[in-house]
């Protein structure tokens, strides 16, 4: 069974900084893309942040510059450190990622999701 625990979030001012973590764990033969994701009350999930298994990596305008995302491959950790951080970057935020487990003759790859973590921009 596969799990993604985030961490993290919390309260930070406005200009302030965080990093959040996603940690993968089970019978994981591969991780592909991994990304964060965030939603904010009353809106839609967003991407925030994804990285491909080489390192490549995109953001939405709203947060480049700002945000920067990258990944631990021997740790099957996902990073997103976050700097300038704005009241609007107050939500939820999801680690994401493709994983391929493996058990003996048999693999499967899906889509799973981390349980999220708060961050919360205020003064």
């Amino acid at each position: 069974q596969v799990q993604l625990v985030e961490s993290g979030g919390g309260l930070v001012q406005p200009g302030g900084s965080l990093r959040l973590s996603c940690a993968a764990s089970g019978r994981i033969s591969r991780i592909a893309y991994m990304g964060w994701y965030r939603q904010a009350p009353g809106k839609q999930r967003e991407l925030v942040a994804g990285i491909t298994s080489i390192g490549t990596s995109t953001y939405p305008d709203s947060v480049k510059g700002r945000f920067t995302i990258s990944r631990d491959n021997a740790k099957k950790t996902v990073y997103l450190q976050m700097e300038s951080l704005k009241p609007e970057d107050t939500a939820v935020y999801y680690c994401n990622a493709e994983i391929t487990v493996t058990s003996g003759s048999y693999s499967e790859t899906g889509d799973y999701w981390g349980q999220g973590t708060r961050v919360t921009v205020s003064s």
